[in-house]
């Protein structure tokens, strides 16, 4: 797979911190070597990430998913599935490595998973902070690919769970 040119200004994903935007390239000497970064900006994070162009695809860069992708990832939510038993540290961690992976696709799962309606169970402290974790980068991800504002992403994402 060849190296993919970001734009300056476009939306682009960073799978460990979400949804970002491209704001610069720079060039820095660094142990004697030039080295060229791509400059991401991370608003609602308040953090701006400098990463290595030639380890952007390593590191797991990508663009914005199209709508397609996000219309199947909001269709996944409305699937029911069976309670798993297996222990929560396990799954904990299996949803912790679908969130990072920063695909659409996977993190909609972990919300999946993890939605409570008002009548069911509590959830742990733990299943709060994974679930919450999810739905901000998924809404993230889907108000920039729709060009929404992140309460109305929300309601969407709510919508597609309801309905299963």
């Amino acid at each position: 797979m060849a190296a993919r040119n970001f734009k300056v200004g476009e939306h682009v994903v960073y799978p460990a911190h979400g949804v970002g935007k491209l704001i610069g390239c720079e060039s820095h000497n660094i142990a004697g070597s030039q080295l060229e970064l791509l400059v991401i900006n991370f608003d609602k994070d308040k953090m701006v990430l400098r990463l290595p162009k030639e380890k952007a695809e390593n590191a797991g860069l990508r663009p914005l998913s199209s709508k397609t992708e996000m219309d199947e990832a909001l269709k996944m939510l409305s699937v029911r599935t069976k309670p798993r038993r297996v222990m929560w540290s396990r799954r904990a961690q299996e949803y912790e490595t679908k969130i990072n992976s920063g695909m659409p696709g996977a993190i909609a799962e972990v919300i999946r998973d993890l939605y409570r309606r008002s009548n069911d169970n509590e959830q742990s402290y733990s299943e709060r902070q994974i679930y919450q974790a999810a739905v901000e980068r998924f809404v993230r991800e889907l108000s920039a690919v729709e060009d929404l504002d992140e309460k109305d992403a929300i309601e969407k994402m709510e919508v597609s769970l309801r309905a299963a």
